[in-house]
């Protein structure tokens, strides 16, 4: 009997060792970006950052991702930049960033469609108002980093916003706007800007 307990609890220890060596912990690298693209009257244009921050927990076996139990990214607002500063302040201005500073994604659920296709669906908070999003990426790893690339169709109207308008209105931006990401995640005890404690 005794044999019969000391190898049952052999098992549950070795699962319960796996379970949690399985289950990872990363952080968003800072080579990871963000970009805004749209049209207007005049010309298209692009905001982009570097400045997102965030974490995440993977599921990790023999090396390779086999589940996304969480996701969460959060980006300062007045970090995107374009190639002109009156473009961004009437960015800033829809985008009310004196109230709402952040923009933020939160995952929901994960499915993997094949080797390196997920298809996740997650909530963008942008302006203070949350929408929900399908998105379909490529993750790809490299020594043990994990590459996420994707992108999103929204628009101002989504998150309640009024397209920007520059010029006394000559200049006015379109409907429509194109959120890209190639997101880095790196292992959180291996992150060299986070302190761990042993």
């Amino acid at each position: 009997m005794e044999t019969i307990k000391a190898i049952f609890l052999t098992v549950l220890i070795s699962t319960l060792t796996f379970q949690v060596n399985a289950q990872k912990k990363y952080t968003v690298d800072s080579k990871s970006t963000f970009e805004v693209a749209g049209t207007s009257t005049v010309h298209d244009w692009t905001m982009r950052s570097t400045e997102g921050t965030g974490n995440a927990i993977l599921i990790i076996k023999d090396s390779k991702l086999s589940g996304i139990n969480s996701l969460k990214v959060i980006l300062l607002a007045e970090s995107l930049k374009s190639s002109k500063t009156s473009m961004d302040d009437v960015a800033y201005e829809a985008l009310d960033t004196k109230t709402n500073k952040y923009i933020e994604y939160v995952l929901k659920s994960a499915q993997k469609v094949n080797e390196n296709i997920w298809e996740l669906v997650g909530t963008y908070t942008i302006a203070g108002v949350s929408r929900e999003y399908k998105t379909q990426v490529n993750i790809t790893v490299n020594n043990g980093a994990f590459k996420i690339q994707g992108s999103n169709q929204i628009t101002f109207a989504d998150f309640e916003m009024a397209p920007p308008k520059a010029a006394l209105g000559v200049v006015k931006a379109g409907k429509d706007l194109t959120v890209f990401f190639n997101l880095y995640l790196i292992d959180y005890a291996k992150n060299e800007n986070v302190l761990v404690i042993n």
